[in-house]
């Protein structure tokens, strides 16, 4: 009873479907793992950008930590938009309350058309409250400028950022190149908590469907750790599934379109070490 792998994404929706609490279900049902979700808001938002939001009633989020608890057997979870300090703080105390597994920190600060999804104020919340309590955080570039108050242009510049969010607390750490200048392929900077480190690499796709991504990354990388998979391999599984996602693209939207949540794992993604 109760023993197929169950997850949790602690995160905002997003009402057209490409990312936050939607695209963390629709990966985590491809990856065959079932998924619950607290909501922290709740955006009006579709491929074009994000129209507004609004956070939950602090109350309302124990009380669906409450639910899952007393129900669910969680084996991992992730944390996805989380709006503001207060809201960052209750997420927090929560997940020290209960026994969720493995926690996956995606922490989102932006949308993929610019708005912010992260008070300016919560940051410090987040790199002071929340990073250390991650098993895997997932940042992109910008994100890990403004964790590490360090400017990064360059692979060293990654590799370094690396070893400042595990000394904020973070065990294992894969910082997201898709933002960096190289047009051949997106490389992503990995640094496991026994010193492991090693780059992962997919080819460019010349596409603006790729909204969700980074959703998509975290939610994969909860999937397979809730099914007995290695930090290592989940990350691995993790960056061909959204390869995948990207190269096998659906005509949705008229902006930053959603990605394609039942794709295959590309296998064009390469191993490299640090």
């Amino acid at each position: 009873m109760n023993e197929f792998p169950q997850v949790a994404t602690i995160a905002g929706t997003d009402s057209g479907g490409g990312a936050g609490v939607m695209a963390d279900l629709k990966t985590m049902q491809a990856r065959h793992v079932f998924g619950t979700a607290v909501v922290v808001a709740v955006t009006a938002q579709n491929t074009l950008g994000v129209q507004d939001f609004m956070a939950m009633p602090t109350q309302l989020i124990d009380e669906q930590f409450a639910s899952l608890a007393a129900d669910f057997k969680i084996r991992a979870c992730k944390t996805g938009m989380l709006a503001d300090a207060e809201h960052v703080h209750t997420v927090v105390k929560n997940l020290k309350r209960v026994d969720f597994g493995p926690l996956t920190v995606d922490p989102v600060m932006i949308a993929k058309g610019g708005a912010p999804l992260l008070a300016e104020d919560a940051i410090q919340t987040v790199r002071d409250e929340l990073i250390p309590l991650a098993t895997v955080v997932t940042p992109n570039l910008p994100e890990a400028e403004r964790l590490t108050g360090q400017s990064i242009t360059s692979n060293d510049d990654m590799v370094a950022a690396g070893h400042a969010l595990q000394d904020l607390g973070a065990k294992n750490v894969i910082i997201k190149g898709g933002h960096e200048t190289d047009p051949e392929s997106a490389n992503d900077f990995v640094l496991l908590a026994d010193g492991t480190s090693f780059w992962l690499s997919a080819p460019r796709v010349d596409t603006v469907r790729t909204h969700g991504t980074g959703d998509t990354l975290s939610a994969c990388i909860t999937a397979e750790l809730a099914k007995g998979q290695s930090r290592m391999n989940a990350i691995k599984t993790a960056k061909a599934y959204v390869a995948g996602t990207i190269k096998a693209s659906i005509q949705v939207g008229h902006g930053h379109g959603p990605l394609n949540h039942w794709a295959a794992l590309s296998n064009e993604v390469t191993t490299n070490d640090a």
